[in-house]
């Protein structure tokens, strides 16, 4: 293929990316998102749409994901085994707690959502699937980190750095191993306001048959339903949904702690 060609490949598949990220974005939006002239970014655009991967809305004059998009992304979810098992767990898990219940997998060094069933409150956490989230801000990527040993965990953290989106976010290495072993101790991992100030997570970890990290289950909501007096409840609710998934896939998780 010209260099053309894969230029115009790649500038498409970050205009598909960032399509996915919101729920509908204009034209020059877009392109200053993406770092193109509006004249390309429209260009790209139309051959999208055209292709099925975009779709654009006169009313609103706001581009979205295309129903091809759509296709494919679920045929990544189909690769991975444990999504569909998983889905009627994340319903019993909304419905048991009344927030949004997660599958997430770490791709690249991020924490990654696979699956989710959304909660029916008004004010209710959502990382959308697809989206990227750097993986000691996330209660699911803290979860996996884990299993991990200490010294492939500061790797981690020194390889993508610990990014502060909020001013709970974890900072130091120290910070984000000694949260670590909190996980560890108690069997669930917590995001407390460190993704989006207002909101917590709680997350556990399934093990795969080989005895490694396969995915996580989560719930996420408003901090002022996830309360205090509420964590340590809500956490355990977790790691059993976690640990029935791991049942069910057949996984096992090791007898001896990480370290």
């Amino acid at each position: 293929m010209a260099e053309n060609g894969v230029q115009s490949v790649s500038r498409a598949l970050t205009l598909l990316r960032l399509l996915a990220q919101g729920d509908g974005s204009r034209l020059s939006d877009l392109a200053r998102a993406a770092g193109l002239p509006v004249s390309t970014a429209h260009r790209l655009l139309t051959t999208m749409e055209q292709q099925g991967f975009a779709q654009f809305e006169p009313a609103s004059s706001a581009w979205h994901v295309g129903r091809d998009a759509f296709s494919v992304g679920m045929a990544y979810g189909r690769r991975l085994s444990f999504v569909a098992p998983a889905l009627p767990l994340l319903r019993r898990l909304r419905d048991a707690t009344r927030e949004t219940a997660n599958l997430g997998i770490l791709d690249d060094d991020h924490l990654v959502t696979v699956s989710q069933v959304e909660s029916r409150e008004i004010r209710r956490a959502l990382s959308p699937p697809g989206r990227r989230v750097p993986v000691f801000s996330s209660a699911m990527g803290k979860a996996i980190l884990a299993t991990w040993r200490d010294e492939d965990v500061l790797a981690l953290a020194d390889r993508a750095g610990l990014p502060p989106l909020t001013s709970k976010s974890l900072r130091t290495r120290d910070a984000a191993l000694a949260d670590i072993t909190r996980t560890r101790a108690r069997g669930w991992a917590l995001d407390d306001e460190e993704f989006n100030l207002g909101m917590r997570c709680l997350a556990a970890v399934v093990w795969s048959p080989q005895g490694e990290a396969a995915c996580a289950i989560s719930i996420s909501g408003a901090a002022g339903r996830l309360t205090d007096d509420r964590i340590a409840p809500l956490g355990t609710l977790v790691a059993q949904a976690a640990e029935e998934l791991t049942v069910l896939l057949g996984g096992v998780a090791p007898e001896s702690g990480t370290g």
